[in-house]
């Protein structure tokens, strides 16, 4: 498996939601992370958040970024991925894309035990949900998708745990999953060691409403 150097961290965005969440984290003990409530201000302080956020490191001692790129707000999202995608084609850095619910769910973990299946919503516009299904593998150490993230209605939702005959209540996403910007990090070090190393152009972001949009 594949480490950082004793120099490197790696940098963590949550844009998705109301709440920023910035995170560092050289996953040898040095770990932090922050929010802050921005609502509709994000592209007002993202930058400057960044900025402050990351001294007394520099933009040289990062290995890699990690961005959530939704389910979640369309502008936030948005503003999220083409800041991180911007830093990591400027820094010539690998950029991981992370699910939002897988995130949530990887936050939540140690709630369920190996190979449970877990499922989690949120919700979406014109009444639908935002829902997704997620194993704890590998001895509990990854998550893999069972059910991709999608966009359901609540009827379907329903006849989807029937089917998959889940005896467990679904993850619900709150407003605010900034604070959960740490497990973002944390899933793109499990494939970082797994010798993946993502383009920046790769990442997009999920908007699991049919909409396409150029970034």
């Amino acid at each position: 498996m594949s480490n950082l150097k004793h120099h490197q961290s790696a940098l963590g965005l949550h844009t998705t939601s109301s709440q920023l969440g910035l995170s560092l984290n050289n996953f040898s003990g040095d770990n932090r992370y922050q929010t802050w409530d921005v609502n509709r201000e994000l592209s007002t302080y993202l930058h400057q958040y960044l900025l402050e956020f990351i001294q007394p490191k520099t933009w040289q001692d990062l290995a890699f970024i990690a961005v959530a790129i939704g389910p979640g707000s369309f502008t936030s999202t948005r503003i999220g991925v083409v800041t991180a995608r911007t830093l990591a084609q400027q820094l010539e850095l690998p950029l991981f894309g992370i699910s939002t619910l897988a995130a949530l769910v990887w936050s939540n973990r140690d709630n369920y035990p190996v190979d449970c299946l877990i499922p989690v919503q949120m919700k979406a516009s014109r009444g639908q949900l935002y829902v997704s299904i997620y194993q704890k593998s590998d001895q509990g150490q990854n998550l893999t998708p069972v059910l991709a993230d999608t966009v359901m209605n609540p009827d379907d939702w329903t006849q989807t745990l029937r089917d998959f005959n889940l005896d467990v209540e679904p993850l619900i996403s709150s407003p605010k999953l900034g604070n959960t910007v740490p497990s973002i990090l944390e899933l793109a070090y499990n494939y970082w060691q797994q010798e993946e190393r993502p383009h920046w152009s790769e990442v997009v972001p999920f908007y699991g409403m049919s909409v396409v949009v150029n970034v």
